[in-house]
């Protein structure tokens, strides 16, 4: 269920015509990046989990592959491009079975196998391969689709050794494909906006919170205690998932800090739907996202601007959507180094499960993210 809640300078919202739903093509943002300090040493990266399949991404590519392979062997042995259809689909029948078995085995023990020395990782990989080959032999055999079997008595053997290769080559790729996501200067590029807050925006939380000091303590102690949130959240471990609501948590206390200094020429909605909140994503995702809104949205408008965050579940994934208004006096051009960091992260933790789209139509701007749940 969708629970809407919105902040008291919401009340003079524009309306609902601010944000007309749009097909339009999507393209590229002309927004800039925020700007940040200089980048501190980074510790140690931690050791990548070799054994994690458990994404739709590597899954598709592990399946492609070994139809290829399948296609290119049974080239050897048929004549006709009917008979190389109808061997690679009895092919096919076997392997398949086999190919999703080990994947799921590998998901279920990854940590098990992933704490193994190199040679025990090679054993119980091509050991796995093994057994699920001979799985897609059993399997097809029960479907009766042994067309073109060896004799009963050595049939398994060939599906069983073909198993145990390919595994070996999927767990191979797994290495390098662990190696080339995590080196220290990948690490780096993707801590940049953990690591890193603008320099004026922290002066700026800093004179709003003395200038409130007099006037309302209770205000100012909130404040400090929103911007050192903010400061643990950018200082804390890269390598941390978060879960959405604990992102949507901290961008409202971005947007708390700058409504005290935009007052109402900053109008926020939200429209957050519970079940969302617990879907995985890399830490510090929305409030580079509502900061880009703020600085390029609201800040260079004469009479401020709207911002809305919502979030629901769709078809099993949540989707969370962050639009705000644009003056007609655009706003000073940037290298869009943020979004091309968020767009970055959700790559490397969902793959292609995830989605990030951003779109400009009619004076308004979105950013469109899909993840899984």
């Amino acid at each position: 269920m969708t629970h809407p809640s919105s902040s008291s300078a919401a009340k003079g919202a524009a309306p609902g015509s601010e944000w007309p739903d749009s097909s339009h093509d999507l393209r590229s943002s002309l927004f800039g990046s925020t700007l940040f300090g200089p980048l501190p040493s980074l510790a140690a990266e931690a050791p990548p989990l070799l054994f994690d399949v458990c994404h739709v991404g590597v899954v598709l590519r592990a399946l492609l592959f070994v139809h290829g392979v399948i296609a290119v062997g049974v080239l050897f042995g048929v004549n006709g491009f009917g008979a190389w259809l109808a061997a690679l689909a009895n092919g096919a029948a076997v392997a398949v079975p086999g190919v999703l078995l080990w994947l799921s085995s590998a998901c279920l023990l990854k940590q098990a196998l992933t704490r193994l020395p190199a040679a025990g990782q090679w054993l119980a990989a091509t050991a796995l391969g093994a057994a699920s080959g001979a799985f897609g032999w059993l399997v097809i055999g029960l479907g009766g689709l042994r067309e073109f079997a060896a004799p009963e008595s050595r049939g398994w053997l060939a599906p069983a050794l073909a198993g145990a290769g390919m595994a070996g080559v999927v767990l191979q790729w797994l290495r390098l494909r662990a190696q080339a996501l995590l080196p220290a200067e990948t690490t780096a590029k993707l801590a940049e906006l953990q690591s890193r807050i603008r320099p004026h925006f922290l002066f700026n939380t800093l004179n709003t919170a003395l200038s409130l000091v007099r006037l309302d303590p209770a205000r100012a102690e909130g404040v400090l205690e929103d911007l050192a949130e903010l400061f643990r959240v950018a200082l804390q471990d890269s390598g941390e998932a978060a879960t959405l609501a604990q992102e949507v948590e901290l961008a409202r206390r971005y947007l708390a800090i700058e409504q005290i200094r935009f007052g109402s020429r900053l109008k926020v909605s939200w429209e957050l739907d519970a079940d969302a909140g617990r879907a995985r994503v890399p830490p510090l995702l929305l409030q580079p996202l509502v900061e880009n809104a703020v600085r390029h949205g609201v800040e260079p408008a004469d009479d401020g601007g709207m911002i809305r965050v919502r979030t629901r579940v769709k078809m099993g994934r949540a989707v969370v959507s962050i639009a705000n208004t644009v003056p007609q006096a655009a706003s000073r051009p940037g290298n869009g180094m943020a979004l091309r960091n968020v767009r970055e992260r959700l790559r490397l933790m969902h793959d292609v499960a995830a989605q990030f789209e951003t779109r400009l139509d009619r004076g308004v701007f979105r950013v469109q993210i899909v993840v899984p749940l």
